[in-house]
């Protein structure tokens, strides 16, 4: 993993990740203990928990996995306290736990769309809320991991389009209600990012990675590290004054609109 900043900004942090077992939830994950802080990893699946924590001991981090559901308030309670136990006092949560597949809405069921409402929206609801007694204190931070599909309408992405823009506006709206008690809230909007199941199931074929790309104004998608790096300064004390903010980082795809990206990745769908 390469180390774009000299000093170890998350020294003595503690932190806990939904979705924390892979992705980009796991890259910020090993990027948080590249720079001091011991990171509690939550997720459905304990097996890929402990191959993600294995990885980050290995690296010289410290790191534990607890799994549990975010669509249930005391599996995220559990997570919480376990993590505040092993590791120490909390200071930085992130929910990055989420669910998606393409359909067309007349292509979906009542129970397919709620499912993803109920991992990205309510999930992060579960989270912050059961997070608060924990973080009630100057400089910590929360960290939403939404998706340009909040401002930018994708057909076939219905339930993700709704469940994002939830997302961004609870967080500017949580930003407001906690800032008081020292919490910050921000949320990461990513657009493409190269190597995750999103991207996989969007673009399965060579061909459509290739007019994805064309999708996007700089002309690839993004690295895993590159959304890495942004939450690493949203969530440090470089970013002390930021909160209620969308972090766009997309290549500039959302600046021309969901036509563009629909006419890259919608015949795949």
């Amino acid at each position: 993993m390469a180390d774009v900043f000299r000093d170890h900004l998350l020294q003595g942090k503690v932190a806990l990740i939904t979705g924390g077992g892979s992705g980009i939830n796991l890259r910020i994950a090993e990027r948080f203990a590249a720079h001091g802080a011991s990171v509690g990893l939550m997720g459905r699946k304990q097996q890929k928990l402990d191959g993600a924590v294995a990885g980050i001991r290995a690296a010289g981090g410290v790191a534990l996995g607890v799994a549990g559901d975010v669509r249930y308030y005391e599996e995220c309670e559990y997570a919480l306290e376990t993590t505040r136990t092993q590791l120490g006092p909390i200071d930085i949560v992130v929910c990055g736990a989420a669910g998606n597949f393409p359909a067309a809405v007349l292509g979906m069921s009542a129970n397919g769309f709620k499912a993803v409402v109920d991992i990205d929206l309510v999930g992060t609801f579960n989270t912050c809320r059961a997070s608060f007694e924990y973080l009630r204190k100057p400089g910590a931070s929360i960290l939403a991991i939404s998706a340009t599909h909040a401002f930018v309408p994708i057909a076939y992405q219905s339930h993700v389009c709704a469940a994002k823009a939830g997302i961004d506006m609870f967080a500017k709206t949580l930003a407001i209600e906690w800032g008081p008690a020292g919490v910050r809230i921000n949320v990461i909007a990513p657009g493409p990012v190269d190597d995750t199941e999103g991207m996989r199931r969007l673009a399965p074929t060579e061909e459509a990675r290739r007019k994805a790309m064309e999708s996007v104004p700089l002309g690839r998608f993004a690295a895993k590290d590159e959304i890495a790096d942004l939450a690493l300064f949203l969530c440090s004390d470089a970013a002390a004054y930021i909160t209620g903010a969308v972090c766009v980082c997309d290549g500039g795809q959302s600046l021309l609109g969901s036509r563009n990206f629909l006419a890259a990745v919608g015949a795949q769908t």
